[in-house]
């Protein structure tokens, strides 16, 4: 997870340090103490200058809704949420979605075992000489344990799958055991996330059409976050959306709070991923679900 889940949590938290700052000085030595800056030359003094930051409502009450409560003796004290590094994060906060959606760097190991039809509800594919995964049925053994679209299958019962085909991988499939079936995955590594926020109309700033981002809003936060067109939404605060209509990725959208963590896909690597799969059986068959955290 990155230390600054969006452009205006960086810029909220330098806000909140440079007039933390201020108030509450840090002691140094006479010697090292350097001259006091003017009060107005440091960055944003007072919060009130950022009530509507990059079409934001940077309120105090805004931001107080982003902050975790401490107990302190028989006072409740409101703190920045803290993330890794002891930095904080004001306006995402403790966001649910951005839990959901983490593409984590490691390699892991699930177990599958088949269930009584003898499927694990797995599709697979070859790309570049290794094997993703193409397509996760709801409620499948392969959804219980995780498992989503892009993530790259390193071994399958112990055998490294670099350089077999998508036959070769389904054949492994067919071949294993009822029970047990040992599954090193590493998370996604085509896919990459991007927090963006909500203006004051509730929008992220992007156009998508049959889930490809098309155009960026000007100043939106989808631009000053990073986010790319040619590129296929994967997921929505970690929820699978491929195959969706895009009015059910606009509801999903629509009723996502003000933080929105969406994760894409080039649009090349998505295309040869899907190829040959019927958009029927992405729609009718992809495991959608909002995922545990």
């Amino acid at each position: 997870m990155s230390l600054y889940p969006s452009l205006e949590d960086l810029k909220v938290d330098r806000a909140l340090q440079a007039q933390s700052n201020q108030v509450t000085p840090r002691m140094a030595p006479a010697a090292l103490t350097a001259p006091a800056a003017p009060v107005g030359q440091a960055l944003y003094p007072n919060l009130a200058e950022l009530s509507n930051y990059m079409g934001l409502s940077l309120t105090d009450e805004e931001i107080l809704l982003n902050m975790s409560l401490v107990p302190s003796g028989d006072n409740t004290v409101a703190v920045p949420h803290a993330i890794a590094g002891g930095l904080v994060a004001p306006v995402t906060g403790n966001d649910v979605g951005l839990r959901r959606a983490e593409i984590k760097c490691g390699i892991r190991e699930v177990i599958l075992c088949k269930d009584e039809n003898g499927k694990v509800g797995l599709r697979l594919r070859a790309v570049d000489k290794g094997i993703f995964v193409q397509l996760v049925q709801a409620n499948s053994p392969a959804s219980l344990v995780g498992l989503r679209f892009g993530d790259q299958i390193l071994q399958l019962d112990g055998q490294s799958c670099a350089g077999w085909t998508s036959d070769r991988a389904h054949k492994a499939l067919k071949k294993a055991g009822q029970d047990r079936i040992s599954v090193v995955v590493r998370d996604r590594p085509f896919q990459r996330t991007v927090t963006l926020q909500k203006d004051s109309t509730g929008h992220v700033g992007f156009i998508y059409k049959k889930g490809q981002i098309t155009s960026l809003v000007k100043d939106g936060s989808a631009a000053r976050n990073g986010l790319l067109t040619n590129h296929y939404l994967c997921e929505i605060n970690g929820q699978n959306v491929i195959g969706l209509k895009d009015r059910q990725v606009g509801e999903i959208l629509a009723n996502c709070g003000r933080t929105v963590t969406v994760t894409v896909i080039p649009s090349v690597i998505y295309e040869h991923i899907v190829k040959r799969m019927s958009t029927g059986l992405i729609k009718n068959s992809m495991d959608h679900s909002i995922p545990e955290v």
